[in-house]
């Protein structure tokens, strides 16, 4: 998802938008049934019996204080691809997607509730 915010309507402060990013991501999971948090490390993350695993990454660019790129949530990949990287650079930590959760949504279904969450968080 590649959100374009004009920052400087915001009070020109990247960090609070990356805690809104965060915060946007947590909420919209919750409406799945998925408890998340974050962590020392930008994204979002879940407590699994595996230990912490990263459901979605955050790699914003600014310029002229307008966002571009964004997030990352991990819906159904095929998780075998990350057996060939080091997700985020992160080597202690996994990562997971909601099919791994054992949620069932299809883009869809997930795109609504990140449309709706993300409309109450960043609305004005």
């Amino acid at each position: 998802m590649y959100p374009i915010v004009d920052l400087k309507l915001r009070g020109r402060d990247l960090k609070k938008y990356i805690c809104d990013l965060q915060i946007w991501l947590i909420e919209s999971l919750a409406e799945l049934g998925v408890q998340a948090h974050t962590d020392d490390d930008v994204g979002v993350w879940v407590t699994t019996p595996s230990g912490e695993m990263k459901i979605a990454a955050i790699g914003v660019r600014v310029r002229k204080w307008v966002t571009f790129h964004g997030v990352a949530l991990n819906i159904h990949p095929d998780m075998n691809h990350f057996n060939a990287i080091v997700p985020c650079g992160i080597q202690t930590k996994g990562v997971t997607s909601l099919k791994e959760l054992g949620i069932e949504k299809t883009m869809t279904e997930v795109d609504q509730i990140l449309i709706q969450k993300f409309q109450q968080i960043f609305q004005g």
